[in-house]
C-alpha cells in the first residue's frame, strides 16, 4: 500500500512540492483539489507532477462501494479503502443538517457486547487523510463543495475506539477543523469514547473542544464489565474524573451514551442509580434503544420502556433525551454492514 496524500498539512504538501522541484503555489492547488475529495489523477496540476505523485502516493485511499439508503433517508456507506479492507459510514439528516458518522478503525479490539465492530477485533487503525477522506468523498457525492458543504456535522462514532488511534486522530481533527480546508468547526464534532482515561485526559490538553462523549451503559463498575471489557481497566469514578478535567479545560459540557438493554440496564433501579452518579455535573445524556446485533444475545426495550426510563431520569434533574433510531432497516448500527458483507464474501477484502 503507498502513503496517503490526504495525511499531509499544507505545510508538508509545500515541503513536498519543494522537494519535486515545483513552486509553493502547487502545494494549495493540491490541498484544495484534495478537499473538494478529488483523486490524485484529477488534480489541476501537471502531468510530470501529477506522475511523481501517483508513483508515491494512493490515488484513491477511500472509495465508496456501495450505498444502502433507508426509508428515513439514513444513508449507510461502505467503503473500500486502498488495501481492500472495508469501513462503514453513516450520513443522516437532520433538520440543523446533516452528520456523518465515520469509522476510524477497521474493525475494533475494545470487545463491548452490545457492539458488531469487534465480532473480528482489531485489523489496523486508520491514517488521518483515511478518517478525512471517509467524509471528502460523501461530501462530494452529495453535490457538496467547500464553501457549500453537504456534511454539516461530524460524529466519531463509527467503527473503532477513536482513542485507541490516538495520534491519527487527533491529526484527522486538526486537518478537519483546518481554515481553508472543508473547515467543519470543533464544536459540530463529537467524539465517542469507551473510557480510555489515559487518552481522555491527554485529549483535554489538545485545544480541540469538541463534544467529547462517553459510553457509559452502567451506573457500577460490576455491571458495566459485564457488557464493557474495558471497564476492568478503567472504573466510572476515573472516568468522571477525566470529564471534569476536559470540561474544566474547555468549557464545554460532556455526554454520557447509555444503551438502554432489557433486563440489564433499563428499570427503575438502575435510572435512580444514574441519576444519582450524574446529579449536579455538566452533562447531558444521551439514551439509545439497543440496535440488536443477530451475533449477540442482548435484547432491546421498548420504546415504551425507554421513554419510561427517560422520564425517571428528568424527574432526578438530570439533562437527558433519547436518541431517535435511524437506519434500522439498513443495518444502522456500527460494524452491522461491514460484518453483513464479510459474513457474505467470507473476506474482509474487495472482490
Amino acid at each position: 500500500m503507498k502513503e496517503i496524500l490526504q495525511d499531509l498539512t499544507p505545510q508538508q504538501l509545500e515541503a513536498l512540492v519543494t522537494e519535486y522541484g515545483e513552486q509553493k503555489f502547487r502545494a494549495k492547488q493540491i490541498f484544495q483539489g484534495l478537499m473538494q475529495g478529488k483523486k490524485l489523477s484529477e488534480l489541476p496540476v501537471s502531468a510530470a507532477l501529477r506522475t511523481k505523485l501517483l508513483e508515491r502516493f494512493e490515488d484513491e485511499p477511500v472509495r465508496i462501494q456501495e450505498v444502502f439508503i433507508s426509508q428515513d433517508g439514513t444513508k449507510k456507506y461502505l467503503f473500500a479503502l486502498a488495501d481492500g479492507n472495508l469501513i462503514e459510514g453513516v450520513l443522516m439528516q437532520y433538520k440543523y443538517g446533516a452528520t456523518q458518522c465515520v469509522s476510524t478503525q477497521v474493525g475494533c479490539r475494545m470487545g463491548c457486547k452490545f457492539c458488531a465492530s469487534t465480532l473480528n477485533g482489531l485489523i489496523r487503525n486508520l491514517t488521518a487523510g483515511e478518517i478525512l477522506s471517509e467524509i471528502l468523498i460523501v461530501n462530494r457525492s452529495e453535490g457538496g463543495t467547500l464553501k457549500e458543504r453537504a456534511v454539516h456535522n461530524v460524529v466519531l462514532m463509527g467503527s473503532g475506539e477513536p482513542f485507541d488511534n490516538y495520534e491519527n486522530v487527533v491529526k484527522f481533527l486538526r486537518l478537519l477543523t483546518l481554515e481553508g480546508g472543508i473547515h467543519i468547526s470543533a464544536r459540530n464534532i463529537s467524539l465517542s469514547t469507551c473510557g480510555l482515561v489515559p487518552k481522555m485526559l491527554a485529549f483535554a490538553k489538545e485545544g480541540i473542544p469538541l463534544n467529547l462523549t462517553v459510553s457509559l451503559h452502567a451506573s457500577t463498575d460490576e455491571e458495566r464489565a459485564r457488557t464493557m471489557p474495558v471497564a476492568n481497566a478503567y472504573q466510572i469514578a476515573d472516568i468522571l474524573k477525566a470529564c471534569d478535567v476536559y470540561f474544566r479545560e474547555t468549557g464545554r459540557r460532556y455526554i454520557f451514551e447509555y444503551s438502554l438493554i432489557g433486563g440489564e440496564n433499563s428499570d427503575e433501579k438502575h435510572a435512580r442509580a444514574l441519576a444519582a452518579l450524574l446529579k449536579g455535573r455538566p452533562c447531558h445524556v444521551n439514551l439509545i434503544r439497543l440496535n440488536e446485533v443477530k451475533e449477540r444475545s442482548l435484547k432491546t426495550v421498548t420504546e415504551k420502556d425507554a421513554y419510561r426510563f427517560l422520564g425517571m431520569l428528568e424527574r432526578e434533574g438530570i439533562s437527558a433525551t433519547l436518541r431517535r433510531s435511524m437506519g434500522n432497516d439498513i443495518g444502522g448500527a456500527c460494524g452491522q454492514l461491514r460484518a453483513s458483507y464479510l459474513e457474505q464474501n467470507g473476506s474482509g477484502e474487495t472482490q
